[in-house]
C-alpha cells in the first residue's frame, strides 16, 4: 500500500512573482542562488526568470512533496538567506504554490 500511496504523490511548484528595486536584480540572482544552495533531500529543480528589460521576474523552485518543500523551507539557513533578499524587493512579492500535474520531459515518447 505504501507504494500506492507514493504514486499519489504529486510534486510542488513553489511560484514567486515579485519586483525588485531599480538594478537590485543581479543582487537578488546572487541571494537566490544562494538559498537554492540551502536545499537538500527533495528539492527537484529551480528557475528564476526575469522579463527582459525590467526589474520583475518570477521564481520556480520544484520539490518532490510538500513535506520536503516545507522541511527545506524551514531552516534557519533558508531563512537567513530570505532575510537578506526581502528588502530587495520594490513591493512584497507573490507566492502560490502549485501541484504539478504533467510534466514532460525530452524524449518521453521514445
Amino acid at each position: 500500500m505504501e507504494d500506492f500511496q507514493d504514486f499519489l504523490t504529486h510534486k510542488i511548484a513553489h511560484v514567486t512573482v515579485g519586483e525588485f528595486q531599480l538594478g537590485k536584480f543581479d543582487e537578488a540572482r546572487q541571494i537566490y542562488q544562494e538559498a537554492v544552495g540551502t536545499y537538500g533531500k527533495g528539492f527537484e529543480g529551480a528557475y528564476l526568470l526575469q522579463e527582459s528589460g525590467t526589474e520583475r521576474g518570477i521564481a520556480v523552485i520544484l520539490w518532490d512533496s510538500e513535506a520536503s518543500m516545507k522541511a527545506n523551507e524551514g531552516t534557519d539557513a533558508h531563512k537567513a538567506v530570505l532575510k537578506k533578499m526581502m528588502p530587495l524587493f520594490a513591493d512584497t512579492p507573490s507566492t502560490t504554490y502549485y501541484e504539478v500535474v504533467t510534466e514532460i520531459k525530452p524524449g518521453a515518447e521514445e
